[in-house]
């Protein structure tokens, strides 16, 4: 199975790329933005791989970062998103911006990428919302938190985090965790303390 090509970008079209590793031309299938980002014909790339097997084809789907491959996999585990539509999707969605609107419930984004209507936009927050907070916070990404770049915002946005973790420690959802903490965050404003946020988050989730 192949993990990646370097070699020669031969030649680009709008869904496409043909890379030449030593007199041998692969096709692979890659986002817009991908393409885009590419380097010109003629110029060397590696291109991480993601190998599709069907009964009718062997396809090789292309990126620039592991980044966008693992989330290239992560949206195919979602029902009725298939490999173009989850190409479609990372074209419309840098994975900073699919976190930020995942962990929003931004409908709208999702749906300003090809092939996704009002109901995959909810299924694809309703399923992969826990596993984003999850992983958001492993990788130290602030993308899901309100997006500000005075102190005090960054302040709010660590005692959010830190909260969202204590609850989920207790055992609750972090999609759960994260929706109350973040509306308990907005209506104290300036009075924010992590005690006070998780005591009142703890209350709202127990009624």
């Amino acid at each position: 199975m192949l993990a990646k090509l370097t070699g020669l970008v031969d030649s680009k079209e709008e869904n496409c790329v043909v890379i030449d590793v030593k007199g041998v031309g692969y096709l692979v299938n890659c986002g817009a933005k991908t393409i885009t980002n590419m380097p010109a014909v003629g110029a060397i790339t590696t291109v991480l791989i993601e190998t599709v097997v069907r009964e009718d084809a062997f396809l090789l789907y292309g990126f620039l970062s592991t980044e966008d491959r693992d989330w290239f996999r992560l949206l195919q585990t979602v029902k009725n998103v298939g490999a173009r539509v989850a190409l479609g999707i990372l074209s419309a969605l840098p994975p900073d911006r699919l976190v930020s609107a995942i962990a929003a419930n931004d409908r709208n984004a999702l749906t300003a990428a090809p092939g996704v209507g009002p109901k995959l936009a909810e299924r694809i927050i309703s399923e992969l919302k826990d596993k984003v907070l999850i992983t958001s916070r492993s990788k130290n990404y602030n993308s899901d938190l309100p997006n500000s770049k005075d102190q005090d915002s960054s302040k709010r946005d660590v005692q959010i985090r830190d909260a969202v973790s204590a609850l989920t420690n207790l055992g609750y959802s972090p999609s759960e965790s994260f929706a109350v903490v973040s509306g308990l965050a907005i209506n104290l404003g300036e009075d924010l303390e992590i005690k006070t946020l998780i005591r009142m988050s703890l209350k709202e989730l127990s009624k």
